[in-house]
C-alpha cells in the first residue's frame, strides 16, 4: 500500500470501525491494508498513490459497463442539474421500472428502496403478511443483506470475518428463519415436511455469489418452484447481484424459473445506491398505500439513481453485450485455469456468466461446506501477489469477481498473465 493509502487508513481508523464502511474492504482475511481509491475509468482503478490496476470488483457488481462511462455519467449530470432529491414521484422511476418490467415479466409490480437490504427485508415483511406465516427458509451461506432475519449462516461476510451469527439478533427472531444447504433436493423436502403450513416465503441467491459464486444444480430451481407452489410459500429470487448480470433477464431468464418476488439491487443503480423488490401483482398490492403493510424510504426512486440505472441497462440491452460478457468471463476462467495447472496449483473455478470464484481447492464446489473447505492461506497469498503485480481481485476467498463490457481481450491476457506469476508464488505455499 502506498504511502497516501497508508496516511488516509490510519485517518480512518480512528473515525470508522476497522477503518471502513463495509467489512471486508479492510482486507482482514487477505493480509495488508486496503488501497485508497481515488478513480476509476473502463476497466480500471487508480488508488491515491497513482497506481493503476484492472479492476475485477466493480464495485461488488453494479458496473457492468465500466467505471465512468460517459453515458451514465453523462445521464447523472442531467438528472443532478434538475435536482438531487424530490421526495416526490418523478418521470425516472417509471422510466426504470419499465425497463426492469420488459426485463423479469414475473416482475408484475415493483417498488424501488435505496439498498438490497432493504428490497429483501421488504419482500420478506410482504411475504409474511400475504401468507399469515411466520418462518421463512434460507440456504447456507445464502447472504440477504444485515437485516436481523438474514444473520443465520449468511454468507460472504461471515465466512470472510470468521464471525458467528451476528450478535444483536434476538434469540426469537432467529428462530422463525430455517437455513438448509444449497442443492440439496432432500432437505428442501424435508423442512416443508417438518413445517407444514408455517413457512411463508423461501429466499435463495438462485446463483450463490456471497460463498464465492456456486451454480445451481440441474433442476434445483425448478425443485424450489414446485415445493414452495404446493405449501402454498411465496419463492423469493435474491437476485440483486444475479439481475442483469448472468442475463439480462437475470437468473430467472437464464434458467427458466419464475419466481412470486424477486429483489434487485447493483445493477439497476449504475453504481449508485438503489434496490428494488417486485413480483406478482396480487402480492405486490398489499404494500402502503394499495394496502397495509408498510414500506417507505424518503431517497426511494432517487432521480440521479433512477438515471444512471436506465442509462445503463441501456447500455446492455442487447444480445451482443451478452455474448461479449459470457466470451471474456469464459476466457479469463479458462486462462486463470491453465496458469493454476501450469504452477501445479489445485484450484476449482466455478462461473456462470460474467461472475466467478477460484477456490483453492481440487473438489467440486457446491455449497457453503464445500466452498469452505477452500485453503484461504493460499487464496490470501494469491491476492497479495495480484494487487502487487496491478490485478485488484475481491478481498476475499466467499465473493465474486466480475467481468464488465470494457475488459478487452488485451485486459484479459494481461490478467492471465499476471495469475501466472502469482500462482508461481503460491505453488511453494501449497506444496508446504
Amino acid at each position: 500500500m502506498g504511502k497516501k493509502s497508508q496516511e488516509l487508513f490510519a485517518r480512518a481508523l480512528e473515525l470508522m470501525p476497522g477503518g471502513v464502511n463495509s467489512p471486508v474492504r479492510a482486507f482482514r482475511s487477505v493480509g495488508g491494508d486496503p488501497p485508497f481509491i481515488a478513480k476509476g475509468l473502463g476497466p480500471r482503478i487508480y488508488d491515491v498513490d497513482n497506481k493503476g490496476y484492472i479492476d475485477y470488483v466493480g464495485s461488488w457488481g453494479p458496473l457492468i459497463v465500466g467505471h465512468a462511462n460517459t453515458y451514465v455519467v453523462e445521464a447523472i449530470k442531467k438528472a443532478a442539474e434538475r435536482g438531487t432529491s424530490y421526495g416526490a414521484p418523478s418521470p425516472g422511476e417509471v422510466e426504470l421500472a419499465e425497463l426492469i418490467q420488459e426485463a423479469l415479466p414475473s416482475i408484475e409490480m415493483i417498488r424501488m428502496v435505496s439498498s438490497g437490504t432493504e428490497a429483501t427485508m421488504s419482500a420478506v415483511r410482504l411475504a409474511r403478511a400475504f401468507t399469515g406465516r411466520d418462518r421463512i427458509v434460507k440456504f447456507d451461506g445464502c447472504y440477504h443483506g444485515h437485516a436481523d432475519s438474514f444473520l443465520v449462516k449468511g454468507g460472504s461476510g461471515i465466512m470472510t470475518l470468521g464471525l458467528p451469527d451476528s450478535p444483536g439478533v434476538p434469540r426469537e427472531l432467529a428462530k422463525l428463519t430455517l437455513s438448509i444447504p444449497f442443492n440439496d433436493p432432500a432437505a428442501v423436502k424435508k423442512i416443508f415436511e417438518a413445517h407444514p403450513g408455517e413457512i411463508a416465503a423461501m429466499i435463495v441467491e438462485p446463483v450463490v455469489g456471497n460463498s464465492g459464486t456456486i451454480p445451481p444444480a440441474e433442476g434445483f430451481l425448478e425443485l424450489l418452484k414446485k415445493e414452495t407452489a404446493a405449501a402454498g410459500t411465496l419463492l423469493i429470487f435474491d437476485e440483486v447481484m444475479t439481475g442483469f448480470r448472468v442475463a439480462y433477464g437475470g437468473a430467472q431468464e437464464r434458467f427458466r424459473v419464475r419466481p412470486d418476488l424477486t429483489t434487485l439491487g447493483k445493477i439497476i443503480g449504475g453504481g449508485l445506491p438503489v434496490g428494488a423488490f417486485g413480483g406478482r401483482k396480487d402480492v405486490m398490492s398489499l404494500i402502503a398505500p394499495s394496502g397495509p403493510v408498510y414500506q417507505a424510504g424518503t431517497l426511494s426512486g432517487n432521480p440521479i439513481a433512477m438515471a444512471s440505472g436506465s442509462a445503463t441497462l441501456k447500455i446492455i440491452k442487447n444480445d451482443s453485450a451478452y455474448r461479449e460478457l459470457e466470451e471474456r468471463g469464459a476466457q479469463l476462467a479458462d486462462g486463470i485455469a491453465r496458469s493454476a495447472a501450469e504452477a501445479g496449483v489445485p484450484v476449482v473455478i466455478n462461473r456462470v456468466g460474467s461472475m466467478l470464484t477460484v477456490f483453492f481447492t481440487d473438489r467440486p464446489v457446491t455449497d457453503d461446506v464445500t466452498a469452505g473447505r477452500s485453503d484461504k492461506n493460499a487464496f490470501a497469498a494469491l491476492h497479495r501477489a495480484l494487487l502487487e503485480d496491478g490485478i485488484y481481485w475481491p478481498p476475499s476467498q466467499f465473493e465474486a469477481a466480475f467481468v464488465s463490457t470494457t475488459h478487452s481481450g488485451r485486459d484479459i491476457d494481461e490478467t492471465i498473465s499476471v495469475f501466472a506469476r502469482a500462482f508461481a508464488k503460491v505453488a511453494a505455499l501449497v506444496a508446504s
